[in-house]
């Protein structure tokens, strides 16, 4: 790309908060593709805000970002208007906290702050394996839990859980999520048999278009998606462990009021 086009198009830069590993790349919103390599911290311990959001700083000093462009983080956990509600993967500080403040405060830059399923959902709409997709689209993420993201004609409805849906009595992506597959060992017919119960209920309740599955299980998907029998066409993720970071600096551009 020349610089000219690049300029035109826009950056945004997009953050992947983890467990385990922050994530950030400048993306390049005319191609959806990291413009320079991706940089990786360890997930401070404990993972408080004040040390997450000094490690994000430092992510974005890494690059020489012009001050207008705008950050997108992409959060393990539901954010309502900003502010983190429940919180598994990080420290229980967390509960409570507006994130963009934080971090405007900490980068000085305009920051949008969304639930990572909801990220890599974006991701997947803007420029992976649903793009120009109309209509009701479901991209489910399948690893520890099921984190799912619900499109509607391009915008997001945020916070969706439905990994949480109650099915036949259990949560379920206790019986459903990757996490379930290797921890009773079940075959991929064994493990597709509880996905086909999980779209199925997913499917009654919101009839979506397109159903879209990630997480890093998705590599092997031709073991496990021939054998669903579903509505909708259920395809993989094309942006795979990149769909975060993308999803959050595209409605950073956007510059998305998520609710």
């Amino acid at each position: 790309m020349s610089k000219h086009s690049h300029h035109h198009h826009g950056l945004a830069f997009g953050i992947d908060v983890g467990g385990s590993g922050i994530k950030g790349a400048p993306v390049d919103l005319s191609t959806g593709e990291f413009a320079e390599e991706r940089h990786r911290i360890p997930t401070p311990q404990p993972s408080t805000p004040d040390a997450v959001s000094q490690v994000i700083a430092e992510l974005v000093d890494e690059y020489d970002l012009p001050h207008h462009v705008p950050i997108g983080v992409a959060f393990p956990g539901p954010l309502h208007h900003g502010v983190i509600g429940f919180i598994a993967n990080l420290d229980k500080s967390w509960k409570g906290v507006d994130l963009p403040a934080l971090l405007k405060e900490e980068t000085g830059r305009h920051v949008v702050a969304i639930n990572d399923a909801d990220a890599a959902g974006i991701g997947e709409v803007r420029y992976g394996a649903a793009k120009d997709t109309r209509g009701t689209v479901l991209v489910a993420t399948l690893g520890t839990g099921i984190g799912s993201a619900l499109v509607v004609d391009g915008i997001l409805v945020p916070n969706t859980e439905l990994g949480h849906l109650e099915i036949d009595g259990f949560d379920a992506e206790s019986r459903a999520a990757d996490s379930a597959r290797d921890r009773e060992n079940l075959s991929w017919e064994e493990w597709a048999e509880r996905l086909q119960r999980y779209f199925d209920v997913v499917e009654m309740l919101f009839s979506p278009d397109l159903i879209v599955v990630g997480g890093g299980v998705s590599k092997h998907h031709e073991n496990f998606l021939p054998l669903l029998k579903l509505k909708a066409p259920i395809i993989p993720a094309k942006l795979r462990n990149a769909a975060g970071i993308v999803g959050a600096a595209a409605l950073a551009a956007e510059g998305a009021r998520l609710a």
